[in-house]
């Protein structure tokens, strides 16, 4: 298809056409043969014609632009000569393969060395992506497609497919101790997705009033930051070795007067990694349900415990004050985008209304798909399997530090996909931190999860061995032990 109009002067006609694979050029100049030309190299300069490229023969492109044969065989033979394109029997006209231009040598003093791409990452929070069930999860996908009924393919349910729904609920309770029933559970594309829609009702619940929701003294920067982008203010609580302190957010002093939620990882802490006391589990509950406050629970990795059996959803102690978030990133992977929220009943409505539309539903089929995964048995053998396999890597960081990096104390290991490694007396985390980017390897400072309110504490490294493969963690390990040697 060729088009034709006046450029910006009115002088000179334009003319674009696609050429091949849907290359758009667009053909400018006194003449058609030169306007050719020019487009061809434009193109093949910009990389829009790559390398290798088969252009159209001289008869194709002759009809497409409506001007004569001779005229395109003539560009085609000038630009041959100039090196732009090859001409050979049987093989067509193509885009020549150039060598890159020589880049000058560089003047003045040398450059810094560029630190190199970790090869390994340790950050927390990333599970073994090679150790996706894809066999599973395939023939998963195929009996729940087979199987999905026919408004599985319509824009479906704001709570999400009642397939999936009803199975977490089961699953959910147990295994977690979670009470849900699936008119409760709403489904959403990813926990940060729920978060955000906890933040919008928060705000509207309060109107013009600034909520209040009081966030663990160590966490993710970005969950605060989807609750300040709500207008939520967002005071921290203070953390020790027993979880999450609850005395000042039961006495409502200072930063903490007016609570109206609070955002809490009772299981597993997280970056510390301790469990919320039982005393304090039930002191968070009273509070809530003495301050009309509500809970936000973040089950982020609660099937990965290794020291006993997985310590129940605080959710199972007040169904109608704690809404549970759980999902799969950490136990499948990040990628399906699927999460969950199991709601006060009272709550349903308003964030089914702040969901909008269906658009923010994952994918049917996902969702059909993991209904299907968990009913079989796979999702649950496949988190056994996870388990031992993390728990070993556990063991192995924990034994390899105690005998080639006896003065780091390591803690925050009861479950989880990371250990915290705290650092001696006078050994920089930050430095810590370069040392280890030299090595290859990805890892975070505690203090990167710390409140902006709180005073700086102690110097540790955040350790995550979940994400490397099996092949690659021997390696990893080794260069973690040479950096806190």
């Amino acid at each position: 298809m060729t088009e034709s109009w006046a450029n910006a002067s009115g002088e000179q006609p334009v003319t674009a056409v696609t050429v091949g694979a849907d290359l758009h050029l667009e053909l400018r100049g006194p003449g058609l043969r030169t306007g050719l030309m020019d487009a061809l190299r434009e193109a093949v300069r910009t990389g829009r014609l790559t390398p290798g490229t088969r252009l159209p023969s001289s008869r194709t492109l002759a009809a497409d632009l409506g001007m004569a044969r001779n005229t395109v065989a003539d560009a085609y033979a000038e630009l041959v000569a100039e090196g732009w394109l090859t001409a050979r029997q049987g093989s067509g006209t193509r885009v020549a393969r150039r060598a890159a231009p020589r880049t000058p040598e560089p003047s003045g003093p040398p450059a810094r060395p560029v630190r190199r791409r970790p090869t390994h990452n340790l950050r927390a929070g990333t599970p073994d992506l090679g150790s996706f069930p894809r066999a599973e999860w395939l023939a998963a996908s195929r009996r729940a497609l087979t199987a999905a009924p026919n408004d599985a393919f319509d824009y479906g349910d704001r709570l999400g497919r009642v397939e999936l729904r009803t199975v977490l609920a089961d699953y959910l309770a147990r295994t977690r101790g979670v009470y849900a029933d699936p008119e409760r559970v709403v489904l959403c594309s990813g926990f940060v997705h729920g978060l955000a829609l906890m933040a919008r009702v928060l705000a509207a619940r309060r109107g013009r009033t600034r909520a209040v929701v009081g966030v663990e003294s160590y966490g993710l920067d970005f969950h605060r930051d989807i609750l300040t982008a709500a207008g939520l203010r967002t005071p921290a609580l203070a953390l020790d070795e027993l979880g999450t302190r609850t005395e000042e957010l039961i006495s409502g002093e200072g930063e903490l007067r007016g609570v109206d939620a609070v955002l809490t990882t009772p299981a597993h802490q997280f970056p510390t990694g301790a469990a919320l006391h039982p005393d304090r589990r039930a002191a968070m509950v009273d509070w809530a349900r003495g301050a009309g406050g509500l809970i936000l629970e973040d089950d982020y990795d609660g099937e990965f415990r290794y020291d006993r059996q997985p310590v129940g959803a605080l959710q199972g102690l007040d169904p109608e004050r704690v809404m549970y978030l759980g999902t799969a990133s950490k136990s499948l992977a990040p990628g399906l985008r699927l999460a969950w929220m199991v709601l006060p009943k009272a709550l349903v409505g308003e964030v089914v209304e702040a969901k909008g539309d269906v658009a923010t539903v994952p994918s049917a089929l996902d969702q059909l798909t993991l209904a299907e995964f968990i009913a079989s048995g796979a999702y649950d053998r496949h988190v056994r399997s996870m388990r031992l396999r993390y728990r070993r890597r556990r063991d192995q960081l924990v034994e390899a530090l105690a005998e080639r990096a006896p003065e780091c104390r390591v803690t925050g290991i009861s479950a989880g996909l990371h250990a915290v490694v705290e650092l001696p007396p006078g050994t920089d985390e930050r430095t810590m931190i370069e040392a280890a980017a030299w090595q290859g390897l990805g890892i975070q400072g505690l203090s990167g999860f710390r409140h902006p309110s709180v005073a700086p504490g102690r110097d540790a490294l955040v350790i995550g061995y979940g994400a490397p493969t099996d092949s690659a963690w021997t390696g990893a390990l080794d260069a973690l032990c040479r950096v806190l040697a």
